[in-house]
């Protein structure tokens, strides 16, 4: 068993190491749900088997000693060397092998369930839904609000609540599922989503907006025009970048396609059911919807509503819209 644990302990640090390096694009949900299956095994062998095992051979001993004891007891001899209780400690002792997977079975099973099923935690990598997250922000996302769904596979298996426009939604990245995306949803199933010269209108009636002061984007070292937009129950921030054309460029080919109308404009999409168009709130730096089309209600991943951390901006920890 030793010899079979190091093997499996050098797949899982192999395959880890290589996903760090970039030799392949790893799944952490599919290496978690492994660990568990894997520990899991050994905690239950650990508990029916090896455990009971040790117990009777430290037993085993314990009747040893006392039946030698009580021999030289009677050939008038009463001192005994010996410490029995450290050698009793050691038969005990979970061996490596069991500490490195029996004994961290308890940790993975609670993270497994608690990132598989309740809360799982996200790093933001761009600046495209500037200036509601920054790049840095370390964001909580709700599994459970639009429907538990199975680890790995993402098969739904209750309905909760859908998507409302205004929510903030990680997704799997419809041209790659490996991916993991966050944007804010802007049309649900049946919407008609017109962004036109940087105006959204969802169903033929404009979305409220307010303008507020200027954003300064350090990164960037400039200005950007921004806006208080009433999507949702609770306004947000938007920016726009006044030197970039209105016009969509580049965009995909992308299942529903024919549902879009492009134009110099920008764009006038009709949402298909089961699906939801998704923007960036940094308008002019977001690649959303508008470029690789529609979200699919199978790659909702769930809904990011906290920052826990920020190292390089404390002030940053709280709630969202």
């Amino acid at each position: 068993m030793q010899a079979l644990t190091a093997v499996v302990l050098a797949a899982f640090a192999a395959y880890a190491g290589a996903w760090y390096f970039g030799i392949f694009e790893g799944n952490f949900a599919l290496l978690l749900f492994l660990a568990t299956v894997v520990t899991g095994v050994y905690w239950v062998a650990e508990r029916l088997y090896f455990l009971p095992q040790r117990r009777q051979a430290a037993q085993t001993l314990l009747e040893q000693d006392a039946q030698r004891r009580e021999q030289l007891n009677s050939m008038g001899i009463s001192q005994v060397d010996g410490d029995v209780k450290a050698a009793r400690e050691r038969l005990l002792m979970q061996p490596w092998w069991l500490d490195w997977t029996a004994g961290l079975f308890p940790v993975i099973v609670a993270v497994f369930v608690l990132r598989s099923f309740l809360f799982e935690p996200f790093k933001i990598p761009s600046g495209s839904m500037i200036p509601t997250l920054l790049v840095g922000d370390l964001i909580l996302v709700n599994k459970f609000t639009y429907g538990l769904r199975l680890p790995v596979l993402n098969t739904k298996v209750t309905e909760g609540s859908p998507p409302q426009r205004g929510d903030v939604m990680v997704f799997r990245y419809p041209p790659k599922p490996s991916l993991d995306y966050i944007k804010r949803v802007v049309g649900v199933p049946g919407d008609e989503v017109a962004y036109l010269n940087k105006r959204l209108t969802i169903n033929g009636q404009p979305v409220p907006t307010s303008d507020l002061p200027d954003y300064f984007d350090e990164d960037a070292m400039r200005y950007f025009k921004q806006f208080d937009e009433s999507l949702g129950t609770k306004p947000h921030r938007a920016i726009t970048d006044p030197g970039r054309p209105a016009m969509i460029a580049g965009a995909d080919d992308f299942p529903f396609r024919q549902q879009c109308r492009y134009s110099v404009e920008g764009v006038v999409c009709k949402v298909p059911e089961g699906h939801y168009f998704m923007m960036g709130d940094n308008r002019d730096n977001s690649l959303d919807s508008r470029y690789w089309g529609f979200v699919p209600d199978r790659n909702i991943v769930g809904k990011a509503f906290f920052v826990w951390m920020n190292f390089g901006n404390l002030k940053r920890i709280g709630s969202f819209n």
